[in-house]
This record gives structure tokens, C-alpha cells and sequence, in this order.
């Protein structure tokens, strides 16, 4: 198997391996689950379940670079400065941890979203791209940015947190301590909190009557309603897609940038919202009328992009 890279992506809840070739084309997957061991602070348990992975697929072959995209600020050194879906890895030097295990072997990791970044530029959307941003939309909001052909990692590697952006500083609370992060507006977990207050308001009067009470309806409830046509569903997946598009404008007046990917692991959730985004954008962004209008693109690579990017990355690193 003449693989080119291999990529990891770390989750809240799996690990996936993955081998690319120079296309971008996945050649063979493995996946673990991801440790959340409490007696384990350093993130050795983490650092196995990846090791592992990489040995199913690789062997003792260290002569493939390797790249891990982790969801936390990542350090440009390859430590988990912060993450709140990985509590236990806080301060883990993965890369460290992982070349321990694999010596030898050429490693880099980066933020999940960043890497995605890096797979649209190379094999996606972003294809000839020097300068985009990417949005995925998922339980909350990551971001990949790019500046004249390189991803922008900021001054210790952690730009792109575009979800934490404040929107509304009276809205509600983030797990990142703060509060009306814009992801709290416009992610997966933002359709179900936006969905369950309509429903109390009377908004949604057929789901229900189908769910027995306002609490129990879901995002996904108000996703499948409103690809089914339902005016009522549309009326907050419209709502959400404004919101979208006013974290958008926020990124288009600091990055001045022509094109936004947005993608994700949400699938039908991100079809419903680029089109009220794409409404909305225009009459959003400061200067429309003289700027170049402003496309949204709808990602290549959906649940496997961070780990495809941190395996482009890995071969960018190791050159």
C-alpha cells in the first residue's frame, strides 16, 4: 500500500485513522474509542488508543508522516493547551506522547477545524483558494482560516476559535465560560435550544402534538420537519441560518474575504442553512455594494475532513 500521509482525527467520542494518497483518496480507515480516563491528566491513554489506530494500519512502517487534529486549542508544538470535550488530555504534548510511541515517525497536530481547513485547500472547496475561512458546524462552531495560501494559526496556534466569537453578550451561557457565543446560535446544538424555544412559544404546534411537550422536541426533529417542507420548521432553520450569517459577516469584516467554506458533520442541518445565510449575507456585511460578493461554499469532506487535512498537513510538515 503505497500510502502518502496518515491523518488522525480525535472526537469527543471516536478516533479514526486514516491512510490517504497524494489525491487525497482514503485508502484504509481504523477506529478506536476515545479514552476519558480521569486518572489519566498527562493523556498517555489517549496517546495509546492513537498509537494503536496507527499500528493497525501502518505496522512498524515510521517512514509515513503522521498528523492528529484534535477539538481544543492546540499549541504550534503539539500540546493540548485546552479542551473541553477532552477534559482529562488538558496540557498533553501529543505530539510528543505519539513520537514516544512511534520513534522515528514525523508528527504534527493541530485543531480539528484547522485541519478540515487544510483538506478543502488542497482536495475540496477551497481548491485554488489563497484566502478563505472555513466554518463546520457541528455541536458547536470550529474555524480554519487562510491567508495568502497558509493556514493562519496565529501567534501560539490558536486562531480559528470563530465559535466563541460574542454575538450577544445577554445571550446564553458556553461552555467556554463565556456567554452568546455565536455558536450558541448557529451549530447543531443551537437548532435544538432555538427549536425548543419556538416550541414553547407556540411555534410548532404539529411536532408537538407529536412529542407530547415543548422540552422534548429536538434538532433533529425540526431538521427532518423542515427537509420535509414544513413552514413551521423552515421559519427556525431560517432563523439559525441568520445567525449563521451574522458570524460570517463578523469574519468577512475582519479577514476581508471573498470566499467561506462551511461544512461539518451535519449533513442535511448545513443544507438547510446556507440558503437563509446566503439571503441574509449581503444586507449583513459592512460595504456589500463595494466589495466582491461574498460566496459561501458547501464543504467537500463532511465526517472524515479533519482527519483526510491532518494527513495533508503531516506531508506539508514533513517536506
Amino acid at each position: 500500500m503505497a500510502a502518502f500521509a496518515a491523518g488522525v482525527d480525535v472526537g469527543g467520542t471516536k478516533i479514526e485513522a486514516i491512510v490517504i494518497d497524494e489525491a487525497g483518496s482514503v485508502l484504509a480507515s481504523s477506529r478506536r474509542l476515545t479514552p476519558h480516563e480521569a486518572t489519566d491528566p498527562a493523556g498517555a491513554a489517549l496517546a495509546d488508543a492513537i498509537t494503536d489506530a496507527l499500528t493497525e494500519l501502518l505496522g512498524s512502517d515510521t517512514t509515513v508522516p503522521v498528523g492528529v487534529g484534535l477539538p481544543g486549542m492546540m499549541t504550534k508544538n503539539g500540546v493540548l493547551a485546552f479542551a473541553p470535550n477532552l477534559p482529562t488530555a488538558n496540557g498533553a504534548d501529543v505530539v510528543s506522547l505519539i513520537t514516544q510511541r512511534r520513534p522515528g515517525t514525523s508528527v504534527v497536530a493541530a485543531n480539528d477545524a484547522d485541519c478540515a481547513a487544510v483538506a478543502e485547500f488542497y482536495a475540496g472547496a477551497a481548491q485554488g483558494c489563497e484566502d478563505f475561512a472555513l466554518v463546520t458546524l457541528g455541536t458547536g462552531i470550529g474555524g480554519g482560516l487562510y491567508s495568502r495560501g497558509r493556514l493562519l494559526r496565529g501567534r501560539h496556534g490558536f486562531a480559528g476559535e470563530i465559535g466563541h466569537m460574542v454575538i450577544d453578550v445577554n445571550g446564553p451561557p458556553c461552555p467556554c465560560g463565556s456567554r452568546g457565543c455565536w455558536e450558541r446560535f448557529a451549530s447543531g446544538s443551537a437548532v435544538g435550544r432555538l427549536a425548543r424555544e419556538a416550541a414553547a412559544a407556540g411555534r410548532l404546534p404539529e411536532l408537538v402534538a407529536t412529542l407530547g411537550h415543548p422540552d422534548a422536541v429536538r434538532g433533529e426533529d425540526v431538521t427532518s420537519a423542515a427537509a420535509a417542507g414544513s413552514p413551521e420548521a423552515l421559519a427556525v432553520t431560517d432563523e439559525v441560518g441568520w445567525w449563521l450569517a451574522r458570524g460570517i459577516a463578523n469574519l468577512v469584516a475582519i479577514l476581508d474575504v471573498s470566499v467561506v467554506v462551511v461544512g461539518g458533520g451535519l449533513g442535511t442541518v448545513a443544507e438547510l442553512l446556507l440558503p437563509p445565510a446566503r439571503r441574509a449575507l449581503h444586507d449583513l456585511v459592512e460595504g456589500a455594494a463595494v466589495r466582491e460578493p461574498i460566496e459561501l461554499r458547501a464543504a467537500r469532506f463532511s465526517a472524515q475532513a479533519g482527519a483526510i487535512g491532518a494527513a495533508f498537513l503531516a506531508r506539508e510538515h514533513h517536506r
